[in-house]
């Protein structure tokens, strides 16, 4: 900083001033390329723009008027104006990715509120170049740094504070001449379905179906004009025009689905199908199939809508629980749902609707690893199994357990194994979050004949269970299930190859699971005092002292420990049991 500072000031008064000026953005962006952020902020890009102000600059940020006489005292036609605008967006770019290097997960409310007011900035900045044809570059820009930052704050459950700017964004991209073109459209449909989600997140449901509604409208309204404009009939464009549709008509059926059964169940209710009846009869099935159906062709479309469907932000991972709210319709559409996701994912959807176009491949390689039009995604089967987990649907948890299994152990790059160690966690969770052993109700046939093969889900988690087990635990104890978990997630993150630890949040959510499960007996033998020793002797709590410190090491190795506040209480409490087992 010292070194570039100097510089700065050695040849300022050398250089031609829109030399100087140009030189000093261009190194700015070189150090953010290299993630220099906090050098470009305060050497290049605020020193660019101190020769405007002297004072704080966001607080000149509050009044467009007041804004626009400050950094374009001439005009927007002034030659340097493309440069101002540019250092002032990229200002803004460099405070918000501080924030994330400091503080990624926001847990400070001066972290929130800066993402707040980078927003806020960067909406100004857009708002004064928006009428300027010449500037659509910059609207664009600042459209793709706005996404970025909502969909950052909306994993962190802070859908209601950006949902206006996400909306301010599409509204640019429709403002802008330029930007209106088919060039565009992908990035205006990705836009349009955040608005839509936001809304879902915040419960608005009904909101969003009319925003994706709107949206669907406004993709045919380009597609009239392109029709008009040109008589050629261009595969390129058709297919952005397809991607655009799907985006708003998968929104759409994520509240229609459930809406039309309520609707439906208001006057009747429809017959439900036996499971172990379901898998010989045509697709669709039932009114849930025929909506899938109606609005999307294929399976990769149909499974996507299914995916959305059952999405829901503010439905963690674990514990696993029903849906919600707890109507019998809602139940009805996600049994429906999770029932056609495991046809299409099985490949029977697609036999059943004898789609030609289709290419059939063994079950080993049922899904592609990429996603694309003839096949469902690896990512998106790995999402589907850890949904079927969330909501308990244990019959489908298990089937589609064992194709996603096949598929991920035939992968050598880290990402899949990093899916099949976190698959391994989920199915050794099941008994200790239900504990008693889980009897499948029905098989998935592989073919139309009259052969179909069970899938051996239970035997594969003996086999896993096996593998942890420690000798001194016998199948059938009470602790059996809570030790392997607790083993197997151990050796989860203790292995150096960092790219395949499972997630974050799934290992603060088995940690807080394991502490529950312990807490009462532990805080047990911490207030039995100096008495500690003979209590674990004559309650035989060895087992509950072994977790304990398993959870600590846990925590060391994968470096949740700054994530909860409740992981103090885990370490002071293995800290008491010692100190007391030590004066025993």
């Amino acid at each position: 900083a010292n070194t570039l500072f100097n510089i700065w000031i050695k040849y300022k008064p050398r250089l031609p001033e829109w030399y100087y000026n140009e030189r000093l953005v261009k190194v700015g962006d070189a150090l953010a390329q290299i993630k220099e952020y906090k050098l470009a902020l305060l050497q290049c890009y605020e020193r660019y723009l101190q020769q405007f102000v002297s004072v704080n600059l966001d607080d000149v940020m509050d009044d467009v008027h007041n804004f626009k006489s400050t950094f374009f005292p001439n005009g927007f036609r002034d030659k340097n104006a493309a440069l101002t605008f540019h250092a002032l967006q990229a200002r803004n770019v460099c405070i918000y990715q501080m924030v994330c290097s400091s503080d990624r997960n926001l847990q400070n409310p001066e972290s929130l509120q800066t993402c707040l007011s980078v927003l806020t900035s960067l909406r100004l900045t857009m708002q004064v170049a928006l009428p300027q044809e010449n500037l659509c570059w910059l609207i664009y820009n600042g459209t793709i740094h706005i996404y970025t930052i909502c969909r950052h704050l909306m994993t962190m459950g802070q859908s209601a504070k950006v949902l206006e700017y996400l909306l301010w964004a599409s509204v640019c991209m429709e403002s802008s001449i330029p930007l209106l073109s088919v060039h565009y459209l992908t990035w205006r449909a990705t836009l349009y379905t955040a608005v839509s989600q936001c809304y879902f997140d915040c419960q608005a449901g009904i909101h969003g179906e009319i925003f994706a509604r709107r949206g669907l409208i406004k993709i045919d309204e380009l597609k009239q004009l392109e029709n008009i404009s040109s008589s050629l009939e261009n595969t390129e464009t058709q297919k952005i025009f397809r991607e655009a549709t799907l985006k708003m008509s998968v929104m759409i059926f994520k509240r229609a689905i459930y809406e039309s059964r309520r609707k439906l169940n208001t006057f009747r209710r429809e017959s439900k199908v036996n499971p172990r009846k379901a898998i010989n009869l045509s697709w669709p099935r039932n009114t849930t199939e025929r909506l899938l159906v109606e609005m999307f062709d294929g399976a990769a479309a149909q499974f996507l809508a299914i995916l959305e469907a059952l999405s829901d932000s503010s439905r963690n991972l674990l514990p696993p629980h029903p849906p919600v709210p707890d109507e019998i319709a809602i139940r009805d559409v996600t049994s429906e749902l999770f029932s056609a996701g495991l046809e299409i994912l099985s490949g029977n959807s697609l036999k059943k609707q004898k789609c030609l176009e289709y290419i059939y491949i063994n079950r080993e390689n049922i899904f592609v690893i990429t996603a694309g039009e003839k096949g469902v995604s690896g990512e998106a089967a790995v999402k589907f199994v850890k949904l079927a987990f969330s909501y308990e649907e244990w019959d489908v948890f298990y089937s589609a357990l064992e194709f996603v299994d096949n598929f991920l152990q035939a992968q050598d790059d880290p990402t899949w194994k990093k899916a099949e160690t976190e698959l391994k966690l989920l199915s050794l969770m099941q008994p200790v979050v239900f504990p008693g052993a889980f009897e499948r109700s029905f098989s998935v046939s592989v073919d139309n004949s009259k052969e179909s093969s069970t899938l051996q889900a239970s035997e594969k988690t003996q086999t896993i269970r096996s593998e942890c087990c420690s000798e001194s635990l016998k199948h059938g104890d009470p602790f059996y299930d809570l030790m392997i978990l607790a083993t197997t997630v151990l050796s989860c993150v203790s292995t150096s190859e960092q790219n395949i630890h499972p997630d974050k949040e799934i290992l603060v959510d088995v940690v807080m699971f394991l502490w529950q499960k312990c807490k009462t007996e532990l805080q047990q033998i911490q207030m039995s005092g100096s008495d500690c020793l003979e209590y674990i002797h004559k309650h035989e709590a060895y087992q509950w002292v072994h977790v304990l410190w398993i959870i600590n090491e846990i925590m060391e190795k994968s470096n949740i420990a700054d994530t909860n506040v409740m992981f103090a209480e885990i370490t002071l409490c293995l800290t008491a049991i010692l100190e007391n087992v030590a004066d025993s």
